[in-house]
Parts: structure tokens; sequence; C-alpha cells
């Protein structure tokens, strides 16, 4: 009886001791585990915030404009570095979806993408919320008077926090497990002796449960079996101690860079200038508060002259330098308490407080745009650039942000208009002259369907009188603004990215009338159309080149495209590319305005060009400027040296005929031989006297 109570009693306690060790070990692991998971979720969820926060704000300038999708699908795509978002939207103020992302987690391999997006969002308070494994952040784009969208990132917590505790089960339980086995085996053979160290074990394990403090080690002496388990046991605590010490170390990361974002989010790294957000919410609180006080507040637009020449020239590590430079300049020359930021790029704000009168903002105006304009010493560069200046005061704008600032940004670039490296203060008549920019660019999509657009035809000839080639170009009546040159709507075009589509109307307009043309003259006439810095960046614009070659039936060899030398220059690469295609599709290329750039003579060896074609600056001053005389005999005699065609423009006296003939200029153009003319005009020509041309008289 007395054997069976001791085997009773020492079976039960091996079952209840294997049993408590088990417990004890499954503790810990559910501890650690749960321990992990929220430190894991913490961390997620503040990078979270942080990201969402910051996004928000870069999207504040995009909101405002109505053509944003390229802008909006770029910042979007910077959440390609974060592998768990399935998706992020940005919607406008009034909640409709303007654009989205889709990520690359494999969440979103499990539905369909747009599935994600929540039903009845507006219903969601602004910030972080948790659905279904997954963390979803809606955050307000602008401020709460006077939001301008919002965005929503949904983030796969659930997917990446089971692959996190599947590691840590994988690196604890086969560990975990031996420790299991030796207990029973310890406790079959030395059962009596590891009843106590089991028991401290046990101890112990509720201690670290109570305090979470991994730390402890177990150092129970003993059996050689009770000092196996003892190391088998530290080796597992010290295992969760050092994934519990990196969660910390992460998260500390985590909070770190939550401060450094927020300092990110209010001031520019480079200068230590208050940024963009910042200044705005700064000029809004002041605007107000001036408003009511009655007083008067002024800003200045400022945009550096130069700096992306010094960027392209020099690197951006001088630019950078350069910018902080500046930045000291300005500030040396400004009152205390008036703010000074960093808009992005090469722009500054300055608000100037306390009603300030005309006389200062000329005076600081002044004695910055003088500071600017001396040297600056970068490494081992001298570097020069200016400043232009727009003054605008808030009573002007009647105390509207957006006016303020728009007002301020119109009599900027009416100092880069006045030449660049002064200030100009704003006038009302500006704003007429803005809107008639506004007017044209809306005007130019409804002028081409309209056919409110022309193209004329200004002839080159050669050293026979004979006409060996045309130059299109555009002219535009308008319905309401009349005729509108092109020297006004092509640059506002290129700004708001129209002029790819009035390139491509020429095109086909060109292509239809060459068989005319050809009829006319013959086979060997070229036709030149002009392309700007914006069409030599598509590549796509060289299918629709070849497509209408094949729509009209023109021979590649009958056209010719040009290019002023400084968009090429400027875009090298990429137009370098272009035209490369283009010239293998069998079409001439053109160099236009050459002697104006600044690197022709190292490039001129290395691009596809055909013609080259001397600017009207230098035909102007023939045998009047010695300077201008050499320049253009040198171009000719470079061009015949590289086997190029050399043609000259602006041509309008019989005295700067003769004189380029004689240097062996091959083509010439210009009102001496004819203006821009219509092809019905031509078409009323005979064949005879349109094939020469009667140089002796001007049209």
């Amino acid at each position: 009886m007395g054997a069976k109570l001791l085997k009773s009693i020492k079976g039960s306690l091996t079952t209840y001791t294997v049993t408590l060790f088990l417990v004890m070990t499954i503790s810990i692991l559910w501890l650690s585990i749960n321990e992990h998971e929220r430190l894991y979720k913490e961390a997620v969820t503040q990078d979270l915030e942080a990201l969402s926060e910051n996004m928000a704000n870069d999207l504040i300038p995009f909101m405002a404009e109505s053509n944003n999708d390229i802008e909006l699908i770029t910042k979007l795509l910077k959440l390609d570095t974060y592998e768990n978002v399935i998706i992020g939207a940005v919607y406008n103020n009034e909640w409709q979806l303007a654009q989205f992302y889709i990520g690359k987690s494999d969440a979103v391999n499990k539905a369909r993408p747009l599935t994600h997006l929540p039903k009845n969002i507006q219903n969601y308070a602004m910030g972080i919320h948790t659905d279904s494994g997954q963390l979803l952040s809606l955050k307000r784009i602008g401020e709460v008077s006077y939001p301008l969208g919002y965005l929503l990132i949904i983030k796969d917590a659930q997917t990446p926090l089971q692959q996190s505790n599947l590691s840590l089960l994988k690196n604890i339980s086969p560990l975990a497990i031996v420790i299991l086995c030796l207990v029973v085996y310890f406790l079959i053979k030395l059962q009596s002796e590891l009843l106590i160290p089991l028991t401290r074990l046990a101890d112990l394990a509720n201690f670290v449960k109570d305090n979470k403090d991994y730390s402890v080690r177990f150092d129970v002496g003993g059996k050689e079996e009770v000092q196996l388990l003892s190391a088998d046991f530290n080796d597992m605590m010290v295992m969760i101690d050092e994934e519990t010490q990196k969660n910390n170390e992460i998260t500390l990361r985590l909070k770190e860079q939550q401060r450094q974002m927020e300092k990110m989010a209010n001031f520019d790294p480079l200068t230590e200038l208050p940024n963009r957000q910042f200044f705005m919410e700064s000029l809004r609180i002041e605007l107000d508060r001036a408003q009511r006080e009655g007083k008067n507040l002024a800003l200045m637009y400022m945009d550096l002259d130069g700096f992306k020449e010094v960027n392209d020239s020099f690197g951006h590590d001088v630019g950078d330098e350069l910018l902080i430079q500046v930045t000291k300049r300005i500030k040396a020359h400004i009152r205390r308490g008036d703010v000074l930021s960093r808009l992005g790029g090469d722009e500054f704000l300055l608000l100037l407080h306390n009603s300030p009168d005309l006389l200062l903002l000329q005076e600081v105006a002044n004695r910055i745009v003088t500071s600017i304009e001396e040297p600056v010493k970068v490494g081992a560069w001298e570097v020069e650039v200016s400043i232009s200046i727009g003054i605008a005061e808030a009573r002007q704008a009647n105390f509207k942000i957006s006016e303020f600032m728009a007002n301020a940004d119109i009599a900027m670039y009416r100092s880069k208009e006045a030449g660049k490296g002064c200030h100009t203060s704003f006038l009302p008549e500006m704003m007429e002259d803005n809107k008639r920019k506004l007017a044209i660019a809306s005007a130019i999509l409804p002028g081409l369907q309209n056919d409110e657009f022309q193209v004329y035809y200004q002839p080159k000839v050669n050293v026979n009188g004979e006409v060996v080639g045309y130059e299109a170009l555009i002219r535009w009546i308008e319905s309401k603004l009349g005729f509108v040159s092109p020297a006004e709507f092509i640059p506002i075009a290129e700004a708001t990215g129209r002029v790819v589509f009035i390139t491509e109307w020429v095109i086909k307009k060109v292509f239809d009338d060459l068989s005319s043309l050809i009829e006319i003259h013959g086979p060997h006439l070229k036709v030149s159309i002009n392309l700007s810095a914006t069409d030599i960046k598509r590549i796509e614009l060289l299918n629709y080149i070849e497509r209408n070659y094949q729509m009209y039936g023109v021979d590649p060899k009958n056209t010719e495209f040009e290019v002023t030398e400084s968009s090429y220059l400027e875009n090298f690469e990429e137009a370098d590319k272009f035209l490369q295609e283009l010239s293998k599709i069998g079409a001439s290329i053109a160099l236009d305005d050459f002697g104006t750039g600044y690197s022709s003579l190292g490039y001129l060896t290395k691009i596809p060009i055909d013609t080259l074609k001397i600017d009207k600056q230098f035909i102007d001053e023939l045998e009047v400027d010695e300077r201008s005389t050499l320049i253009t005999t040198t171009i000719i005699q470079l061009a015949k040296q590289l086997n190029l065609t050399i043609c000259a423009e602006g041509v309008e006296t019989e005295k700067q005929k003769d004189y380029l003939f004689n240097k062996e200029c091959d083509q010439l153009q210009g009102y001496y031989f004819s203006k821009p003319t219509p092809l019905k005009d031509i078409q009323k020509l005979r064949r005879g006297d349109a094939d020469t041309v009667n140089i002796k008289q001007k049209a």
C-alpha cells in the first residue's frame, strides 16, 4: 500500500511537474508573443501616423491645382517603399476619389484592390482605425476650416505581424521542446532531486510573468541534468531578451524618426527656415490679426535667377551651399519679427509686419537685390546669381491669402520680364495681364478644334534664287482675342503643357499640305517644322509622326524638324535619343538659333543634325558689328568643315544677301525674299514664278 501510494505520489508529482513546466513554457511564449505584438502594433501605428501626416502635408500645394493627376500619382508612388501598404487614395474636398495607388502588399492579391476602399469614408473620424487586421489612416489635406482634400492609407498589419510571430516561434520552439524533453527525462531519473529546482524555476517564470523582466537567469546548481536545464532555460531567456531589446530599439528609432518628421513638416532641412506649410499657417493667422487690428502686411516673393544653371554646371552640392549662403544674406537685411521662409527650390517668401510703408519695402528689397548680386564663394568656385522680387500688400488682396500670394507671384514674374535682378511692386493692372494669359491658355484647345489656327510658309532660297524649302510657322486669330502673336501664345502653351497639341496639329496640317507644295516646287522640296523643348521629351511623339507619314503618304526626306539650341542642350539626353530616332526614320534635323547657346561647339560632333541655322541677331549686325560678322563667318566655315547645310534666317537687305552668298551660305530665309505666306497664296503663283524668287524684290 505504501509503495503504491509512493508510486502514486511520485507519478502525480511527475505529472504535475511536467504539466507545470509545460504551462510555464507556454506562458512565457504567450507573454513573449503578446509583448512582441504590442510593441510591433505600437511601432506600426506610430509609423503610419507619421507617414500619412507627412504625405498629407506634401499634397497641399497640388490639391489647389486643377490638372494635378501627375503630381498626385507621383506623390502616391512614394508608398512603393512601404511593402505592407495595400492602397492609398486621395479624395477632393467633396469626398470624391481624385487619385489612388495600389500597393505591393500580398494582401492586395486577395481581393480586387478598390474593394479595400471603405464605404462612407466621410463618416470616419480623422486618425488611425483598425479594421479586420488592417490599419486605416485618414488625414485631412489642408486646414480644418479650409480642407483641400483627404488622404487615405490602408496598411496590412495582420500579415507582417503573423510572419513576425512565426519567426519568433521558429526561433524559440525548438529550444523549448528540447527543454521539455530534458525535463521529462530528468524527472524519470532524478525525480526527487529535480522537484526543488523545478519549483524554483516555476517561481522564476512567475517572476518573469509579473515583472516582464527577461534579464533574470536561472542559476540553480545540482545534478548535471539540472545544470543543463538551467543553461537551456537561460539560453531561451537570452533569446527572448534579445528580441525584446530589438523591439525596444525599433520603437526608439521610430519615435526619433517621428520627432524628425515633425521637424521636417515645419522647417526646411537645408536652410532651417520655416517651410511652406508652416509659413502658410503663420500667414493665415497674421492676415486675420492684421485685418482685425486694421494693420497692413507686405509679402515679398523672391526667386533666384540662374540657379538652374548653377546646379547644371557645378552640381547640386554647390547649389545647396549657395542656397544656404543666400539665406544668410537675406536674413541680414530683414527686421526682427519678420518671417523668412523657403517656399521650395530657389523660391523664398518674406512676410513683413506692422504696416511697412513703400519706402521701407523698396529699401529692404534693394538691399537684398544688391547683396545677392555679390559673387558667392562656394568651395573653389565663385558663383554669381541674382534675385527677382515681387512685392504685394495685404490690403490690395483684401486680406485673402490666395490673392495675397498670387499678387506677389505676378509682381515677381514682372521683375523676371524686366530683366531679372530687380524688384517690382504689384499694381492692379498686372492682374489684367495675368487674366489675358489665362484666357489665352484656356482658348488654345478650343482654337485647335475650331480651326482658328493657320500654317504660313516662309521660303528658303539658294544662291540661284530657287525655293528649296519652307519653314512652317503657325498663326492664330482667336474669336474674342483677335490676332495672338506666336511670341505670346507659344510660351504660354509651353508653360501649361498645351504646346504638344499645337505641335501635333501643325505636323498633321503640314503633312496634308506637303503634296501641294511639292507639286509646285518639285520633289527636292523640304518643309521644316519647329519642335519645342517639351516635344523632344516625348518619345511617343515619334509614333505620332510615323503614323502621319503613312496616313498622308509623305516621304520623310521631304521633312525637316527644327529644335532650338537651348532646348536641345538643356535636355540633352532626352533630346538626343528623340532626334536620333527621328533621324533613323529619314527626316532631317536642323539646329535653330545657333550661336546663342552656351555649349554649342562641344556638342556639334555628337548630335545628329543636318542643318545649322544662324540666328537673326547675328544677321542684323553683319558688316555693322565686327564681332557679329566674325561669328557669322566662323559658323559658316565650321558648318562646311562638318559637311552641314547652313541656313541664315532674318535676311532683310540685299547687302546681307550678297555677303552671305559670297561666304557660301547654302540657304537664306527672311523678309527680303518673302514674308510667311498661306498655302492658298503660294498656289496662286505659276509654278515657274514660284520656283524662282525675285531676290531683288522684298515681299
